[in-house]
């Protein structure tokens, strides 16, 4: 069976309810806005700097090195894991899609010893990504009303995957991801392995030919912090190269400030390069290895 994603959400008003309560359900309204309708490209980009952050704490990094995963294939375990994660935004948290998804990925998960923490820290990143990048690129800051059920959003998504310690309010959380990135981003081999093969598989989406991503990589990395490109293993871009991406990204941001208001979902469009023609939920993601294989 193949399950291309073609959703039939078109309006957040079409997401099934979800169970709990109507803060919840209004929560998913405002997250399945924000992420298709009001700012599709920023929340976009901002996950996947989401996920370079998590590459900068050695116990995460070192585990999916041990999957072998980003050795041999990279864009696959990519794509998955984006598809996974936007078949929930997508669809609902309680529509059958999700359901299916939420089973792929517990079940992955459940094959390792992972630390709550790291759970944790990984949550956040999905939460504050999107605010700050939006905060600071897009063609406006999300309010606070929008933070806080953004937070929520992502608050009942780490509760359906099983994560404990879950705290009560977004500056509670803030606080618990500020004090783990000064504790736990340290440089380790690792680190550079899994960024570097994540960094230059976006970059290949963009057609940069393979001898142009060594300083693709300083151009992406020019965005960011430095204790994450250090705990990363790059050297920190120069200040003219940060002037230069973050003007870039600052022109987009007046540009857009000019254009009409969208009204209608823009779908961000991922999977096409492992999936051609279609997937089925339950064989993405990874699975125990087999003898031999």
């Amino acid at each position: 069976m193949v399950d291309s994603l073609v959703t039939q959400v078109t309006t957040p008003d079409e997401l099934a309810p979800p169970e709990g309560s109507a803060e919840l359900a209004e929560a998913q309204r405002t997250a399945w806005r924000l992420a298709h309708i009001d700012f599709p490209w920023d929340i976009n980009k901002a996950l996947e700097f989401a996920l370079l952050r998590t590459y900068a704490v050695p116990s995460i990094s070192g585990l999916l090195a041990r999957t072998g995963e980003f050795s041999a294939r990279v864009s696959k375990r990519y794509d998955d894991t984006a598809l996974l994660i936007r078949e929930v935004l997508r669809n609902g948290l309680d529509s059958e899609r999700a359901r299916r998804a939420f089973g792929r990925i517990n079940a992955m998960h459940g094959r390792y010893r992972i630390a709550n923490d790291d759970y944790l820290y990984v949550l956040s990143t999905f939460v504050f990504s999107p605010i700050d990048w939006v905060g600071r690129f897009g063609h406006r800051p999300m309010t606070q009303a929008e933070q806080h059920l953004w937070f929520v959003y992502w608050n009942e998504f780490g509760r359906r995957m099983g994560i404990e310690g879950l705290y009560p309010d977004i500056a509670q959380f803030r606080a618990f991801a500020d004090e783990f990135e000064r504790r736990r981003f340290v440089y380790a081999p690792s680190n550079r392995l899994i960024s570097e093969r994540t960094i230059d598989l976006v970059l290949s989406d963009y057609f940069v030919p393979r001898f142009l991503h060594p300083g693709g990589r300083q151009a992406a990395l020019a965005i960011v912090d430095r204790p994450l490109v250090e705990a990363l293993g790059f050297k920190y871009p120069s200040a003219a190269l940060r002037g230069i991406a973050n003007g870039a990204l600052g022109l987009r941001r007046a540009i857009l400030k000019l254009l009409p208001k969208r009204r209608a979902p823009k779908w961000q469009e991922i999977g096409g390069r492992t999936y051609p023609e279609g997937y089925n939920i339950e064989e993405l993601g990874t699975f125990p290895r087999t003898k031999g294989a």
